[in-house]
């Protein structure tokens, strides 16, 4: 079958025990697994208990989350809305296009925050993807 573009994109697997570890722009650790072009990316975020990332927002991109692993919140400001949410394994979030966003991992969880998020359009790498922000939290990231 073919892509909306009529080239046929590879089939790929990966592994988050394989993937590599950057830091996002936010502090948070992320593990790339697949992308499709032009379509979106896959990754999973992991923020060690205790720490607060910094609060930003994408410039290009939206995000769909799942919680994996440990607990925390979430918050997100969009326009004159905003709103802080649990998180929770099993619990799934949106980032919408330009949403100011920053999140925390619970102290005493034991493990790490983990996050499983999809990207659309994919990460594009560039350094003024995510825009600083004014967040409710103050970031314990380096």
């Amino acid at each position: 079958m073919s892509s909306q573009s009529g080239q046929q994109q590879p089939f790929d697997t990966a592994d988050v025990g394989d993937a590599p570890v950057v830091t996002a722009p936010d502090g948070a650790e992320v593990y790339p697994l697949l992308v499709l072009e032009g379509q979106g990316s896959l990754a999973v975020f992991a923020l060690a208990p205790g720490q607060v990332t910094r609060a930003v927002s994408h410039a290009t991109v939206q995000e769909l989350w799942q919680v994996t692993a440990g607990g925390g919140e979430l918050w997100r400001r969009q326009g004159g809305r905003e709103e802080t949410v649990r998180l929770a394994p099993g619990t799934a979030v949106s980032i919408p296009l330009g949403t100011a966003f920053q999140f925390r991992a619970d102290g005493d969880a034991g493990e790490p925050l983990r996050i499983t998020a999809v990207t659309m359009p994919p990460w594009p790498g560039t350094n003024d993807e995510a825009r600083p922000e004014e967040g409710p939290w103050k970031a314990t990231v380096r």
